[in-house]
């Protein structure tokens, strides 16, 4: 069977031309596999391949001379494989060994999480079945796997590998540190924080792996308080951090407002004299804005040597939201004039939202059809809903309920429900609570079961400092199985609102808290 997979990647070489010359591979078939020195040159030879052709010439050699049965190397062939080729390629390519092992078979999930990643389970469960393939799921089967399931929303099937996982884990007879991790980063993504935590806690020995694994979990879980306690543990066990572990931290600051201690990370890395990567100074961009001193991410943005799309979107939207709104859509000027970067969608939010703090309804309309017709940037909601906002705050109510009918339906709304999300949002930005609850209500009873819908209602009622009722909404959540949002609330009430952070604002972060 494997002979036929081979004449059929031969011939693929062949036709594109790339049939190697045997003496141009540096070594010979006729040393044996097994000798160590031998192994080691050809394992030399993988790490300096940095081309497609070069890749082409080796792994035909490898076929032809019986190498790619070693598997070792045949490990190596498919992790290289990937880098160059498709998955089909490589799954070709992975169909000509005649025994493959685990290393092997894990490598090629890999690429079908990224590639393909609907059809993961069929080969999975096809190696499981296959006699012929040396195969026996390890602690790295199943991370990615996982990881597939929770990109995917299907959550039950996620739970599921990671249940196959557990048993893997508990019938190890020794566990290392990636084990470890990798565990812990399994019930992180399925939602288990509980159990993630727990698994943490019973770990023999620790990295800055196992710490940022857990801090992001308690990060995407919408709760910052857990990710800074968890860093100033971290910090007192000795560890060190890297930079995945500021960039929580420094998130974890701006999403709760807690300036004092976003200073003293960044202290630290000055200290340190740690000269901030792109990823750090866009974290920190995000965090000084949502903390109220954008000006203060100015500066920081101004002397960063590199930036990237992100970086740009990141202090854009930090003035336009959060600071001075005619600065911000200067910026964005700025940014296409250089015509180095492309706006995407995150970049046209916070050029609306920019527009309307500013209550540039004209502007508005010209950046939406920019973004359209110049960029082609396809619109989503929160485009709609900063136009829809706009036009209401003009008192062209009529005007926003014609926008927001042309809005493309979402494959979850209904036409009557999109329409009903679009003036919701309308109601709130001019503060009409009264009005926003009766439509958010009847956006409930059209579609009872869709959890976004309840969360807006709660954020009506937050903003509107009716606590009661968010309590109550979210115990009618909690009995409806949804799952209870928690900080997200407070990024959504700050932009559609345009509250300033201060006192006020503060005030309102601790109610939620409290009433969480």
């Amino acid at each position: 069977m494997a002979s036929a997979f081979m004449r059929e990647l031969l011939r693929y070489t062949r036709n594109q031309g790339l049939l190697i010359n045997p003496k141009r591979t540096h070594f010979y078939s006729s040393q044996s596999p097994s000798d160590y020195s031998f192994k080691d040159s050809i394992l030399n030879l993988l790490h300096k391949c940095h081309n497609l052709t070069r890749f082409y010439q080796i792994q035909t050699r490898f076929v032809t001379s019986g190498l790619l049965q070693n598997p070792s190397i045949a490990g190596r062939i498919l992790k290289l494989s990937l880098t160059f080729c498709d998955i089909h390629y490589t799954l070709l390519l992975f169909k000509c060994i005649e025994f493959p092992d685990t290393y092997c078979v894990n490598t090629v999930i890999k690429g079908y999480c990224c590639s393909l990643p609907h059809k993961v389970v069929n080969f999975y469960c096809e190696m499981v079945r296959d006699d012929g393939v040396l195969f026996k799921p390890n602690s790295f089967t199943f991370p990615p796997l996982i990881s597939v399931c929770g990109k995917s929303g299907d959550l039950l099937l996620g739970q599921e590998w990671h249940g196959q996982a557990v048993k893997v884990f508990d019938e190890m007879s020794v566990r290392d540190l990636v084990s470890w991790n990798s565990m812990v980063d399994g019930y992180v993504k399925v939602g288990d924080m509980g159990s993630a935590h727990e698994l943490f806690d019973r770990m023999p020995e620790r990295n800055v792996v196992s710490w940022n694994v857990l801090m992001k979990g308690y990060l995407d879980g919408k709760n910052p308080g857990l990710v800074l306690k968890l860093f100033r543990t971290m910090v007192r066990t000795g560890v060190i951090w890297n930079d995945t572990t500021v960039v929580s931290v420094v998130t974890a600051c701006g999403r709760s407002c807690r300036l004092k201690e976003g200073r003293s990370v960044h202290g630290s890395l000055i200290r340190m004299s740690v000269n901030a990567s792109l990823i750090i100074g866009t974290a920190l961009i995000d965090m000084y804005s949502k903390c109220g001193i954008p000006d203060v991410a100015q500066v920081i943005f101004n002397r960063m040597l590199v930036k990237n799309l992100v970086c740009w979107n990141a202090m854009i939207s930090g003035q336009s939201i959060y600071g001075n709104a005619k600065h911000g859509l200067r910026l964005f000027d700025k940014m296409v004039e250089r015509g180095k970067f492309i706006p995407d969608e995150a970049s046209y939010v916070g050029v609306l939202c920019g527009c309307a703090r500013l209550g540039l309804l004209a502007d508005a309309k010209n950046h939406f059809l920019e973004m359209t017709n110049v960029f082609n940037v396809k619109p989503n909601f929160a485009h709609y809903w900063c136009m829809a906002n706009l036009y209401a705050s003009h008192g062209l109510v009529d005007d926003a309920i014609k926008f927001l009918k042309n809005m493309p339906v979402d494959v979850n709304m209904s036409p009557q429900s999109s329409t009903w999300a679009g003036l919701l949002g309308s109601c709130r930005f001019n503060g009409n609570m009264t009005v926003g609850e009766r439509i958010a209500e009847a956006l409930i009873k059209d579609d009872p079961l869709n959890h976004s819908y309840h969360v807006l209602l709660i954020v009506i009622y937050a903003v509107a400092g009716r606590w009661e009722d968010v309590s109550r909404m979210k115990c009618l959540m909690m009995e409806r199985g949804f799952s209870v949002p928690g900080f997200s609330l407070v990024e959504l009430t700050q932009i559609v609102n345009g509250l300033e952070v201060g006192d006020k604002w503060e005030d309102s972060i601790s109610k939620l808290y409290e009433h969480g």
